[in-house]
């Protein structure tokens, strides 16, 4: 097939690369199953509203209509795949990371590229991989972005067409995110015509009881972004921005490790910062939308954006889980709206208290999908070994990241923050018709169940 062979011929370098990982899955015994043969295939960064598209023009027509896939804030792929595929959480959001053991930066870009060893492996969540991309690729697509999908796509399809029939097969093709950040979505469109016509030639070779489940970890907003001006910003309001927090005390020490070019950032305080004041010196920064941290004691994770400041709280009662949006000054979630209605219908107790699933309910298609579990998990939740102090997302259209990566390239999507475009993954089958909406928690099930 012509659409799936590359323009440059990437093998030699790419089978040099091959990771102990990748050697690993193609190793695991076979087990018998009693359901016909699944391929899962996750597709890195596509958007649920850019496949909903697609398929209004007539691709995947052999699959069920998308359901909304809710990505964990932030929205990024270990972050995400962990979570849906109930596995160990990450180290840190991304490659550089700060180890709050060690109390220093961690990683790098010798972490992003080079062979991938176990000691690069961020989640168990790998080890159930069949195919991912060889790690040479996730640098490689910002440089040579459709050789690399070609290469990718026609990689993938060798490896699925020899793996053992009797068990199921799970991908993993990461360039469709390095498609839209490079290219954005006309790029992709191309792509997505590609793969469409590669799983159709799939499914007729495997045969038509092979169920494809077709996913993604993430969305991304699809406009063009701009750099936020963190570390001046923090720089200008008294804090000094460290890699370490071994020295003595002394000036308001933050970490921020800068590597992708995401939508968010994640801050690390010293002994003497504050976590409520650096979140408030933030509320002044073009780019920021809110800072999440929490409330130490009181169980509650504090919200403070440009909108204002609240709190979400959350409460178990008898095996299920209770919030409450609790404004301080301001709207900073938007989500007084949905609060009233929920108290208009008598879904709210006298301390504004409304079960978890009565939110999700009201917000899974919402301007911060899931917006209260989402912001409090984020805080409260292992979602990384190494919780961030304050968690800040930015509006759509500004990113935060490494200084070198900004001057490679001019960022037409990215993801990361907490909105409604990065934060709705889809979710779609061949074989199954899925509710409108599923939290990454409760994806497995309908992934490997």
């Amino acid at each position: 097939m012509s659409e799936v062979c590359p323009s440059h011929d990437l093998t030699p370098l790419l089978t040099e690369r091959e990771g102990a990982a990748e050697k690993r899955t193609r190793l695991r015994a076979v087990r018998a199953q009693e359901r016909p043969r699944r391929l899962l295939l996750c597709l890195d960064g596509v958007p649920f509203e850019v496949v909903r598209e697609a398929k209004s023009r007539g691709m995947f027509d052999n699959f069920n209509e998308p359901a909304r896939l809710l990505s964990p804030f932030p929205t990024l792929t270990n972050v995400a795949l962990a979570e849906m595929l109930g596995a160990t959480p990450p180290q840190g959001y991304e490659s550089l990371y700060f180890d709050r053991e060690a109390r220093e930066l961690r990683g790098g870009v010798r972490k992003y590229i080079g062979r991938r060893t176990p000691d690069k492996v961020p989640s168990s969540y790998m080890d159930e991989l069949d195919y991912q991309e060889p790690l040479a690729f996730e640098f490689l697509i910002y440089v040579a972005t459709d050789a690399v999908w070609r290469a990718d796509m026609r990689r993938f399809r060798e490896r699925f067409l020899s793996a053992p029939p009797s068990r199921d097969f799970f991908g993993f093709l990461k360039a469709t995110d390095g498609l839209l950040h490079i290219g954005g979505p006309a790029r992709l469109a191309v792509a997505l015509q590609s793969l469409d016509r590669l799983l159709r030639e799939i499914q007729k070779e495997a045969g038509s009881e092979t169920e494809i489940v077709l996913f993604s970890d993430h969305g991304m907003n699809l406009e063009e972004n701009r750099r936020v001006n963190l570390q001046t910003h923090l720089a200008r309001n008294g804090y000094e921005v460290v890699g370490d927090m071994r020295r003595p005390r002394g000036k308001r020490r933050v970490s921020a490790p800068a590597f992708g070019l995401c939508g968010y950032a994640a801050l690390y305080c010293g002994e003497e910062t504050d976590r409520a004041e650096l979140a408030e010196a933030l509320r002044g920064l073009e780019g920021v939308d809110f800072s999440v941290y929490r409330e130490e004691g009181e169980g509650a994770a504090v919200v403070a954006g440009a909108s204002g400041r609240a709190r979400v709280v959350r409460e178990q009662r008898g095996g299920e889980g209770f919030y409450a949006y609790e404004q301080l000054d301001g709207d900073p979630l938007a989500l007084a709206g949905t609060a009233l209605a929920l108290g208009t219908a008598g879904r709210l107790d006298g301390r504004g208290f409304a079960r978890d699933d009565a939110w999700l309910a009201r917000t899974f298609a919402h301007t911060y999908p899931d917006a209260l579990a989402n912001v409090y998990n984020s805080v409260y939740a292992p979602r990384v070994r190494h919780t961030a102090d304050v968690l800040v997302s930015l509006r759509d259209g500004y990113y935060y990241g490494a200084n070198a990566f900004s001057r490679m390239v001019r960022l037409l999507a990215t993801h990361g923050n907490a909105l409604r475009a990065s934060s709705t993954a889809f979710l779609m089958s061949t074989h199954r018709s899925f509710p409108t909406h599923v939290r990454s928690a409760d994806a497995r099930p309908v992934l490997r169940g």
